[in-house]
């Protein structure tokens, strides 16, 4: 009766853990992990039949600038830069990626690009990239193990979207990612 007792507490208290494991901030749509939190991820790297790396990676999402101040620094970024569409503003996101090797040799590199990155309105709708120059620095960078980069991103959304989020995938990128894309809250 005791090994059943201690069999269902253990039961219990995984159901639990994986119960939380699950609700992360971050992890979901339903979820997303606010400004200033870090979310962390597993990547794998490797190609084909080769051998197939694990990676830890670290997102934070340092800052967001939204409306007439993130025009504003979008035009000066390149004078070329169109002005949003009707009903629509940019809004700028300086985040922060880290990727740190699990083991060893810790040779592949993660190909950080602006696209690995997508505004989703707050009813799960996706944006269409914004199509103009970031202000410098731009989220782009080959990332060695030990590496970080702290950059701008650049979406466009409906100004009258009060909650919308920012996705980020891996798989964009070639790698694959352990657990699903990470999930922040654009404001």
């Amino acid at each position: 009766m005791r090994i059943l007792k201690a069999m269902a507490v253990f039961f219990v208290l995984m159901a639990a853990f994986l119960q939380a494991q699950a609700q992360t901030a971050g992890s979901s749509p339903s979820d997303p992990a606010p400004r200033g939190a870090t979310v962390e991820g597993i990547l794998e790297c490797g190609q084909g039949y080769t051998s197939h790396e694990l990676y830890d990676m670290k997102i934070t999402l340092l800052d967001v600038i939204r409306g007439e101040e993130a025009w504003k620094r979008i035009r000066e970024a390149n004078g070329s830069n169109k002005a949003p569409a009707s009903g629509a503003e940019y809004i700028l996101a300086r985040v922060k990626f880290e990727y740190y090797a699990r083991g060893n040799p810790g040779l592949c590199m993660h190909p950080l690009a602006p696209d690995q990155f997508v505004a989703y309105s707050a009813n799960g709708e996706d944006y269409p990239a914004a199509s103009v120059v970031p202000p410098q620095p731009e989220m782009r960078k080959g990332l060695k193990s030990g590496e970080s980069i702290e950059g701008w991103l650049v979406f466009a959304v409906a100004k009258q979207d009060k909650g919308p989020l920012m996705y980020y995938s891996a798989d964009a990128g070639g790698a694959v990612e352990h657990g699903g894309g990470k999930w922040f809250l654009l404001r």
